[in-house]
């Protein structure tokens, strides 16, 4: 198998009754006929869901060969694992999503079949006037008032709800109470799982003209009351004048770059998920022929996180990584 170079590729579409159309009129990605397309699924190890490379010498290659031929040279200091442990998505809310809360790993291995526990972390990257966020609970809520809410159709009552501005960070850890509201376009990094437990859905029908299913008995076994009134995070300077951190837990570290002029990559021997939310910029190495643009999302393997990025004007790039 060719050596390893920055990989970029081909996203999976997912379409729910509050998606829209913003996948391509903001963030430029080609999609067909209809107005649901809710998540672009652009880099992903999640049984059959996969990423699959679309430039170079290791085009049409799933990022789970990847992981399994090439694990040392993809990860560096990290240890290789079973599957690619991160997933990142774009998300477009055209109506409320659904309150949900994810198990913890522990929980989630006790699932059939089996899965990663869910924490997950929001960036904002466009709002319309008004959007809100529900993030964790209101404080005093317990698991009796929230059963009697869930039973009512009430549960937004029991939510923390505020306004997020663009460029707005939120981690979601396992177990919060959360729901994205009508009018954000959200990127997302999450651990590669796909376990949900839905707790309210707003009292809306489905496509089928039937309520979708809710998760009630499990969603409340895995809530963490203590996580209530969930804000933005605060960032922090780094040694890189140009890199601020979001988020650093245990699952993740998400950081902001802001670009002008022609930066060293990483270089710390860490595989890195880099996503442009404004802007554009080249990065040394890449087969594609084409710059990284607004919405565009590129892996950059351990073994080359030293590639020179350049941006072809002001640009604003996240990145994702293990810890």
């Amino acid at each position: 198998m060719s050596e390893l170079y920055p990989l970029r590729f081909t996203p999976i579409f997912r379409r729910y009754l509050w998606g829209g159309r913003r996948l391509e009129t903001s963030l430029g990605k080609t999609l067909g006929p209809g107005h649901d397309y809710a998540e672009s699924w652009e880099i992903v190890d999640h049984g059959e869901d996969q990423s699959i490379v679309v430039a170079g010498p290791l085009a049409g290659t799933a990022l789970a060969t990847l992981v399994a031929e090439q694990g040392d040279a993809l990860f560096g200091r990290h240890a290789t694992p079973p599957r690619f442990p991160l997933l990142w998505k774009f998300l477009d809310a055209q109506k409320d999503l659904s309150v949900q809360v994810h198990p913890n790993d522990e929980q989630a291995a006790r699932l059939d079949p089996p899965d990663l526990g869910k924490t997950e972390a929001w960036v904002i990257v466009d709002v319309e006037p008004g959007s809100c966020l529900y993030a964790g609970l209101k404080s005093g809520v317990d698991r009796e008032s929230l059963a009697a809410h869930l039973a009512a159709g009430t549960t937004d009552a029991c939510l923390h709800r505020w306004e997020p501005k663009v460029g707005d960070c939120i981690l979601i850890e396992a177990g919060t109470a959360h729901a994205i509201g009508a009018g954000l376009l959200v990127a997302e990094i999450q651990q590669s799982s796909d376990t949900t437990f839905r707790l309210f859905d707003w009292n809306r029908l489905g496509t089928d003209g039937k309520p979708r299913q809710l998760h009630l008995e499990e969603g409340l076994a895995v809530i963490d009351f203590e996580r209530v009134d969930i804000g933005p995070q605060s960032p922090q300077p780094t040694e890189r004048p140009h890199v601020e951190r979001l988020v650093s837990c245990d699952k993740f570290v998400l950081d902001r770059w802001h670009l002008s002029a022609p930066a060293a990559g990483p270089g710390d021997d860490r595989c890195h998920i880099l996503s442009v939310v404004e802007g554009a910029l080249e990065v040394d190495g890449d087969p594609a022929g084409q710059p990284l643009r607004r919405g565009d999302t590129m892996l950059l393997p351990a073994c080359c996180a030293d590639a020179e990025l350049r941006p072809l004007e002001s640009t604003v790039l996240l990145d994702a990584y293990l810890p």
